[in-house]
């Protein structure tokens, strides 16, 4: 069990990467009407959510740039056009390294109950390692979806002008 989550989370986020190297730092930043968030702060979110699961819960020390918890933690909105100086790359950076610090630091202790367990916003309780990796699966395919869409929105208006 211990390779196969690693190999679906590596192909979760090797898609998101594919997707967001499409993606310039002008899309990136386009806020449309009725999404409260766009392809950036997704991004962000994700390596976000990420580091809490994998290591928060585990009495461990997340590596976070300076600010970027108060951008992207749920529940945060972006400005319009705004991100508070994170470039794009630099997200696409801290994604692209997040997997093997995770699965470096996390590999032998998938059973391990966690120092703090979490309910989820839907209810799911999450007490193991594993369990924290596994709704990575859930939530990383829920925000890509989001990108695809937006991203697809934008791509059909800018080829309409």
């Amino acid at each position: 069990m211990s390779d196969y989550i690693f190999t679906q989370l590596n192909f979760v986020r090797n898609n998101t990467l594919q997707l967001a190297s499409t993606v310039d730092e002008r899309k990136s930043e386009i806020l449309l009407d009725g999404f409260g968030n766009h392809i950036k702060w997704n991004l962000g979110h994700i390596y976000f959510v990420q580091e809490k699961f994998a290591f928060h819960f585990n009495g461990e020390e997340m590596h976070l740039p300076p600010g970027f918890g108060e951008l992207y933690a749920p529940g945060t909105r972006p400005e319009h056009g705004a991100d508070g100086g994170f470039a794009l790359a630099e997200i696409l950076g801290l994604l692209g390294g997040q997997m093997t610090r995770i699965e470096t630091a996390l590999s032998a202790r998938l059973q391990e109950e966690v120092k703090q367990p979490y309910t989820t916003s839907k209810g799911l309780h999450l007490s193991k390692v594993n369990e924290f990796l596994s709704f990575c699966l859930y939530h990383e395919g829920m925000h890509f979806e989001k990108i695809k869409t937006i991203l697809h929105l934008i791509e059909r208006e800018d080829s309409r002008n």
